[in-house]
């Protein structure tokens, strides 16, 4: 972390932990400065036999390329999204609305809707509305140049041997909400219904880009709102839809910012939403289908550090449309990922015959592993690996998401004088690599107030040096970057 006197300035790498299979330290996956395709290939691979699919797993990882210049691409901040204006609401041919048939394109209609008498909803304005709509991209996990860890062959049959420096590494096909990947914020607030239509658009291509050979083979998508008070229809329940919703097919799902039971006591402050299709809950996750969704308590816990009753970071700017962004709130979701060797076998319950996909170099690499779950080596902070951000010599409010499909993270703030070392270089080997980076001489920098869970705010804030994420898990502590946990202020450079 680097400091300036709030003013933002540059800054450098910042701690990598230690890690294991099943658990680890998040140190290594994001820095904080204080101061302030390949396309063509079909969507399925043709070349599989036919009778190879629903073969059992094989629990092979990929030795991802290793990131030679880690902490230099920017954490990426998601603002908030817009909702749909009334002149665009107006030209919808199916609009929203409570009543029947209104709610999906099957005809489904909503439980409760804001205004409809002799209900909850009775007196509840209308809802704003969003529009996500799942679409086919690419994306980089790093523009940093790799080096290869493992020897492979291309698809020309040549040799490609272990050591060798790829000045970057191809796009990774996801499916994500408006095509965008693990960036998508909706900010909401209690007593203010949203309305988001999630369309499905997954059949289109436009790119012409190499789908992979994960994710659900129906390009089906299934959005739940986890751990949001939500009505069946509204709450992607895999059991009561598990077919889901296929492309050119939409659904509008309702969130009506209500504590359960009407029990403030009920409310939480940090929700996402998340596929839940059928038997590629996980892949679908893997591949983009993650957005956040931070509830904001008017007068309790609005946003603005200055006059809410709680006084937690943020410095709230309203919009004409009624939505609002916050400064110094920052939403980060934690993930780890595999990128493929070029030279690991591709079989799991779903697809595969155990052969290499050299095609797949570089790209983003997903099995269903039903015995020990499934990690990658790479450590991504909002879809970035190994991200940096400058921050200002004040509080920060950091609401962790954990992202990961079977991972759990340990998150601390070090100090390094010698600074990151990869972990091949230290002589590491097989798992120990997984992380990519070691600070060999971490010491504990920063202290912080822990002052919620997945099920809301605390009564109180508890004093912490690590806080851990389990998947799903989203802890939320506040830190401040004006001094170390010795009281020596930070100053401008630290990291």
């Amino acid at each position: 972390m680097t400091t300036d006197n709030d003013r933002p300035v540059n800054a450098s790498q910042d701690g990598i932990t230690r890690r294991d299979l099943l658990k680890t330290s998040a140190a290594t996956a994001a820095a904080v400065a204080v101061g302030a395709i390949t396309a063509g290939a079909p969507s399925r691979v043709q070349a599989q036999a036919a009778g190879c699919s629903g073969l059992g797993a094989i629990e092979a990882y990929p030795t991802s390329p290793l990131v030679l210049q880690p902490f230099t691409d920017p954490l990426p901040i998601p603002s908030a999204s817009r909702p749909v204006s009334a002149a665009q609401l107006a030209t919808w041919a199916s609009q929203p609305g409570g009543g029947i048939g209104q709610q999906d394109s099957d005809g489904g209609t909503h439980q409760l809707y804001p205004g409809q008498a002799g209900t909850i909803a009775a007196g509840m304005p209308a809802p704003r509305v969003y529009d996500l709509t799942l679409q086919v991209n690419a994306h980089a996990y790093t523009t940093s140049p790799v080096r290869t860890l493992v020897a492979f062959r291309d698809p020309a049959g040549r040799r490609v041997a272990a050591g060798t420096v790829v000045p970057q590494l191809p796009r990774t096909t996801i499916y994500g909400f408006n095509g965008t990947f693990y960036s998508t914020l909706i900010n909401a607030e209690y007593g203010q219904p949203n309305l988001v239509r999630f369309r499905n658009d997954l059949d289109a291509n436009p790119l012409n880009l190499d789908r992979g050979d994960y994710g659900s083979p129906e390009h089906g998508f299934l959005t739940h709102l986890h751990n949001g008070h939500t009505a069946a229809e509204s709450d992607g329940n895999p059991h009561h839809r598990p077919h889901g919703y296929l492309p050119g097919e939409w659904f509008d799902a309702l969130y009506l910012n209500h504590p359960a039971g009407g029990d403030d006591r009920e409310k939480m402050s940090s929700l996402w939403f998340h596929d839940h299709f059928e038997g590629h809950t996980g892949a679908n996750v893997y591949k983009g289908m993650a957005g956040l969704y931070p509830v904001y308590d008017p007068g309790i816990d609005d946003g603005n550090e200055a006059t809410s009753q709680y006084r937690l970071p943020g410095v709230r700017t309203d919009h004409a449309d009624g939505t609002f962004d916050v400064a110094y709130d920052h939403y980060l979701a934690l993930h780890d990922v595999a990128i493929d060797d070029g030279a690991v076998p591709h079989q799991d319950f779903h697809n595969g015959c155990g052969e290499a996909r050299p095609d797949q170099f570089g790209k983003g690499y997903f099995r269903h592993f039903p015995n020990h779950g499934f990690v990658g080596d790479v450590f991504c902070v909002n879809g970035k690996a190994y991200p940096v951000v400058t921050v200002k010599r004040r509080k920060y409010r950091f609401r962790f998401l954990g992202a990961s499909i079977s991972r759990i993270w340990e998150v601390g703030f070090y100090t390094s004088a010698k600074g990151p070392r990869s972990a091949v270089s230290l002589g590491y080997k097989g798992d120990a690599l997984q992380g990519q980076y070691r600070l060999a001489d971490a010491k504990p920098a920063l202290d912080f107030a822990w002052i919620g869970s997945g099920g809301g705010l605390f009564p109180y804030a508890r004093p912490a040096r690590t806080v851990e994420i389990w998947p799903a898990g989203r802890p939320q502590i506040v830190v401040d970057f004006t001094s170390y946990r010795d009281g020596r202020p930070t100053k401008k450079g630290d990291v």
